[in-house]
């Protein structure tokens, strides 16, 4: 890996070669209620989507007269009067900070495989990806998009990345390149369980 020093994780006297790859965080605030910035749909459209089929039939005809306004706006303003409803329509993870970040250029990011977060020598999370490692941190990791936050979108993504802006000054990323996908799976499946990284348990958010 053009001479870059690798890093062994030994799991049942079986040491498996992770590779360092080093993550650029953008400067600036974290992001607080990017829930609030999707506005590409109405909260009408929103309500017609079938992830909200429970939402429309309680919330439809008391919310009739804001139907046409975006989706973000709506729920934006219900926080800021304190009305609680607006988590209805987000994730678990939906309303958390949020940081921005990418994997620094590499060519083993085309490759797929294994990955762990890594915080002052204790893995906190292992996981796996089987597109590529590029596309994993920096187009879900590492940037949460408004949609990513509500129902429909992607619960995990925003989760690990309010962890890792929690600890981006001391958080580090490795990763092993794997080909065969029944390989990735199983190797994920034995590192959780002889590590038990707290990261992949059950967060205290999330009760």
């Amino acid at each position: 890996m053009g001479g870059q020093t690798y890093q062994d994780v030994i799991v049942g006297g079986r040491a498996i070669r992770f590779w360092p790859v080093r993550l650029d965080f953008e400067d600036g605030e974290l992001e607080h209620s990017l829930f609030g910035q999707k506005n590409n749909k109405t909260l009408g459209e929103t309500l017609a989507h079938r992830r909200y089929a429970g939402l429309r039939a309680e919330l439809g005809h008391e919310f009739q007269s804001r139907l046409d306004e975006p989706i973000g706006r709506v729920l934006a303003s219900l926080k800021a009067e304190g009305d609680t409803r607006y988590r209805r329509f987000l994730n678990r993870n939906g309303d958390l900070s949020y940081c921005r970040f990418r994997a620094a250029e590499h060519t083993i990011l085309d490759q797929k495989g294994l990955y762990v977060f890594r915080e002052r020598g204790g893995i906190r999370y292992v996981g796996r990806c089987r597109d590529s490692f590029r596309n994993r941190f920096n187009n879900g990791y590492g940037k949460i998009s408004p949609k990513n936050c509500y129902l429909d979108g992607q619960s995990t993504n925003c989760r690990l990345n309010a962890l890792i802006a929690v600890s981006r000054e001391k958080i580090s990323l490795l990763v092993c390149p794997i080909d065969a996908d029944a390989a990735i799976k199983t190797l994920e499946s034995t590192l959780i369980q002889f590590l038990e990284p707290s990261w992949n348990q059950q967060i205290p958010w999330e009760k």
